[in-house]
């Protein structure tokens, strides 16, 4: 089959940690990051597709990177518009490439499974569903009355969906966990290529219409997702299916979409982890920074997240409220939403050390065999001091060898770039000195990967 992973979202809920631009699906929130771990259970699947936005791309392909995974596809969406088009679009480019006949699951980038061989025998069993024709849906056993999930009710003499339900109330959904017939909507679904088409032509016929625009070559992708309207797979298709279309395959995989820090506390809980000092108290939680110590005292019950930039404490039970800090930041105009101190780039990484009025630093690595673009500023310079491994310096069309120790001073307005010649990362602290410290203060004059 071709395993189709959907990665998007903000993951809100996870603040301070997930940001605008380093969703949840990126963040280290257990031994690995949820699309590291969705990526590594897929791949024994078939080949792997990713359907993600163009401002995740550099972060997609370090990951990929990372992981030692090549010839994996992948679609850029423009903008999001929701599932319903990125599904539309997969499906379309499927057959569009002679794939219609094949199954494809899609799967989402940030949830986590904990029992990874009742994942595989589900999808197993849905493809065997779906190679008859079915659009199938894997149903989460659940094993506590959540309000928080969309509920699938299965026919019980077979795989059929009789009905979706929307977040339910606690007494509703009490209900659905005693009947045995409700799972949750984990948003997982397998299919034939052009029997999802098919749908859309029927269901959705002006949705159909704007996909079949696309070019083979994806040429036109902006002006085609320009169209689109924002809605879900599930509104779009699955919930106008009939019980002779749609089934449902039940699975216990110790699933959670780690939707808030409560989350994260009962997955990282459950597997024994050590906890902070407490004394006078019992039950906090911290997700904090390496080698710091933390400490609590006459405190119970609270979730504490620290990042370089921001600290969050939230009384266990209540953190999807989180999202309302976000909110006020966003109305503030805080960067904090967005952006973390540290960023990946296609050739490496940076973390900022110091931000002031009169000077910035930061680290910086960049990966083996690469380099920086050939660039210059006209509001600052910089000096760079190597502190790991070895390459070289292009300062003004001059080239100079550095290794650790070395220092390259790089005065306004001159053309340089420093390039990685090992198989070893190399690491540099630079110190900006000028007026302005802006990223958009950069002047490209090459570029491996395009950038303007």
């Amino acid at each position: 089959m071709i395993p189709v992973i959907l990665s998007g979202g903000s993951g809100t809920r996870l603040w301070p940690v997930s940001r605008a631009n380093f969703p949840k699906q990126f963040c280290d929130l257990f031994d690995d990051s949820l699309q590291s771990l969705t990526l590594k259970r897929c791949q024994g699947l078939g080949p792997l597709w990713i359907v993600t936005g163009s401002g995740l791309k550099t972060l997609t392909e370090a990951n990929l990177k990372e992981l030692n995974l090549q010839n994996v596809s992948t679609i850029y969406e423009p903008v999001a518009k929701n599932t319903a088009p990125a599904v539309a679009v997969l499906a379309q480019v499927l057959v569009t490439r002679g794939l219609g006949e094949e199954v494809v699951g899609v799967f989402p980038s940030d949830h986590l499974i904990q029992n990874k061989e009742s994942f595989y025998q589900a999808v197993r069993s849905a493809e065997k569903l779906a190679q008859n024709g079915a659009i199938v849906t894997l149903g989460i056993k659940p094993d506590h009355p959540a309000t928080g999930y969309g509920y699938i009710q299965k026919d019980k003499a077979s795989n059929k969906v009789l009905k979706f339900h929307e977040k339910p109330s606690l007494e509703t959904a009490e209900k659905f966990l005693a009947s045995g017939d409700f799972f949750w909507n984990a948003g997982m679904f397998i299919f034939k290529a052009k029997v999802m088409l098919e749908k859309f032509q029927k269901l959705q016929p002006d949705i159909y219409k704007i996909a079949s625009q696309l070019k083979a070559d994806l040429s036109n992708l902006d002006e085609v997702y320009a169209q689109f309207p924002n809605i879900s797979i599930d509104y779009a298709i699955m919930e106008k299916l009939s019980s002779d279309e749609l089934s449902c395959v039940p699975a216990d995989m110790a699933w959670s979409d780690v939707g808030s820090w409560d989350a994260v506390v009962d997955v990282v809980d459950g597997q024994g982890s050590d906890g902070p000092l407490e004394i006078k108290g019992k039950h906090n939680f911290v997700f904090g920074r390496e080698g710091k110590m933390y400490s609590f005292v006459g405190t119970e019950d609270l979730i504490l997240v620290d990042t370089a930039d921001a600290m969050m404490v939230v009384k266990k039970g209540q953190s999807q409220e989180v999202k309302q800090v976000v909110e006020v930041l966003q109305k503030q105009g805080s960067s904090l939403t967005k952006d973390h101190v540290f960023e990946k780039r296609p050739w490496g990484a940076f973390e900022i050390l110091r931000d002031t009025d009169h000077f910035k630093s930061k680290v910086i690595t960049v990966n083996p065999r690469s380099q920086i673009s050939y660039q210059s500023h006209s509001k600052r310079a910089e000096h760079w001091i190597i502190t790991r491994g070895q390459g070289e310096v292009v300062l003004n069309d001059q080239v100079i060898p550095v290794k650790a120790g070395s220092h390259v001073f790089i005065p306004i307005g001159a053309k340089h770039r420093i390039r990685n010649t090992s198989d070893e990362m190399i690491e540099f602290v630079e110190v900006q000195l000028g007026t302005y410290f802006g990223e958009d203060d950069i002047v490209r004059y090459q570029d491996d990967y395009k950038r303007t």
